[in-house]
């Protein structure tokens, strides 16, 4: 098969991912996270065409992902201005497409403008705004406030007035932002992979090109691309001896969305490293503590939406939500449950509790390795596992992590998992970005196993041994 060949042609990768893009721009046309009125059952024969199609394209998306890093990984690999051009071809239909994977950019789209109308978001959810802008936002959302930073919030407010007129034109809005996000990350990431010695095209396949960010920055729309956009940024200016400059641009990013926050332990580090004498490391974390501090209080006086957030961080974790803590926790509550135990409730927060303290361990572990680490790696290593031992699961946290160990991590087995990692949480979410049932399922998967054959049949018709052979038999 021409997928184990050495020589991959990184023109038909882009074909293929393309061909990928397309068929899930064209699936999610009926199977996307659609505004209500738009929105087909689950049952319908045209929404069950579009998962089969969505996940079809799926398929050959991450096929065609996986297929150039092996070019990539060559000793001459494709140059960085080729695989931009590949990810611009790739994204292209999603831009213009529906959301996808998630319904989130319509909460963005309400708290936006809630921001505008003058109601604290960070005490009522987005059924107080009412209206049709507030039907769109997922139930489990509807009563939440917002956990998002005034940054973020000042950029919702302006995409929100574009919701008011025209629904599509505020969804094309946010996607802007994220796609800015991106930009961002596009931008920053090559010289923070040359800091750390990676190669460029490495990261920028890892990093950028990944699965994940097409699917969740890109045609989801999220947040994290700005935020990461903005931590990158930071840490760039860290690294380049502007540790001041670093430091306000990181809590910028954790002004968006508050995990960048655990990026000012690589900006103390890298000011330390610029200071001489005694006590090194708390002068250096007490500036960057009171540059982040001014930052934050600049930034919340000129968007005047207050210190809300800081209690609201809590808001992603719903009773609903999974994650690695939570299923824990419901399968020690069941079996608490089964022998008669009274502490069956006290399972979940006492797993979620446990993961919490768990996670602090593990950052506290890898800031006292950061030296043979580094502190971009130490940071990537952090947030991976905020994302794996947290009390909220989402597919596009893994980005957190996944996007600093692109520019930082070594050539080995965290750059292998971390590939594959994205390629299996890639198809985790159904389009339209609610909880599947069993017949959705049966399609994801009748939808990915058509894209294996396709894939197949295309491999098998493309390599000349199989094809001479045929001739032979056919002679």
């Amino acid at each position: 098969m021409l997928a184990l060949n050495a020589d991959v042609d990184p023109n038909r990768c882009r074909t293929l991912g393309l061909a990928g893009s397309v068929a899930l721009t064209v699936g999610g046309l009926t199977a996307g996270a659609l505004p209500v009125r738009d929105a087909l059952l689950p049952s319908s024969g045209r929404a069950a065409l579009g998962v089969l199609c969505a996940y079809f394209g799926l398929v050959l998306l991450i096929a065609a992902w996986w297929w150039l890093g092996r070019a990539v990984r060559r000793p001459r690999p494709p140059a960085p201005r080729e695989l931009l051009v590949t990810l611009a071809v790739w994204a292209a239909p999603l831009l213009i497409g529906p959301p996808l994977f998630s319904r989130d950019v319509y909460s963005y789209l309400a708290q936006g403008a809630m921001v505008d109308a003058g109601i604290d978001v960070y005490s009522h959810g987005p059924a107080h705004l009412g209206g049709p802008l507030a039907t769109e936002v997922a139930p489990v959302w509807q009563h939440t406030p917002a956990p998002y930073g005034p940054v973020f919030l000042a950029v919702a407010a302006r995409a929100s007035g574009l919701a008011h007129t025209d629904l599509s034109a505020g969804v094309f809005g946010m996607r802007l932002v994220a796609v800015l996000g991106v930009a961002l990350m596009i931008v920053f990431l090559p010289p923070l992979a040359d800091r750390c010695g990676v190669d460029r095209s490495a990261a920028l396949w890892l990093g950028a090109l990944n699965p994940l960010v097409l699917l969740h920055l890109i045609a989801g729309a999220h947040n994290d691309a700005l935020m990461l956009g903005l931590l990158g940024a930071g840490l760039v200016a860290g690294l380049g001896g502007r540790p001041a400059t670093a430091a306000v641009i990181v809590a910028l990013a954790a002004l968006v969305k508050a995990p960048a926050a655990l990026g000012l332990l690589a900006v103390a580090a890298l000011w330390a490293g610029r200071l001489t004498g005694r006590a090194r490391t708390v002068r250096a974390t007490a500036l960057t503590c009171a540059v982040a501090l001014a930052t934050t209080a600049l930034v919340t006086a000129a968007t005047g939406t207050g210190y809300g957030w800081l209690g609201t961080l809590s808001t992603p974790v719903s009773p609903d939500n999974w994650s690695l803590t939570s299923a824990l926790g419901r399968l020690s509550g069941a079996l608490l449950d089964t022998v008669g135990s009274g502490l069956a409730d006290r399972a979940v927060p006492a797993w979620r509790w446990f993961g919490l303290l768990a996670t602090a361990g593990a950052v506290a572990v890898l800031w006292l390795r950061r030296v043979p680490l580094g502190p971009v790696y130490a940071l990537a290593l952090s947030l991976l596992s905020v994302f794996a031992l947290g009390p909220a699961f989402r597919p596009w946290y893994a980005l957190w992590g996944l996007f600093l160990i692109a520019a930082a991590a070594p050539d080995g087995r965290v750059r292998r998992w971390a590939a594959a990692g994205s390629g299996v949480l890639a198809p985790a979410l159904l389009p339209s970005g609610y909880p599947p049932d069993a017949m959705q399922v049966t399609l994801a998967v009748g939808g990915a196993a058509f894209g294996l054959i396709a894939l197949y049949w295309m491999f098998e018709m493309s390599d000349p041994g199989t094809v001479h052979s045929r001739a032979r038999v056919a002679s």
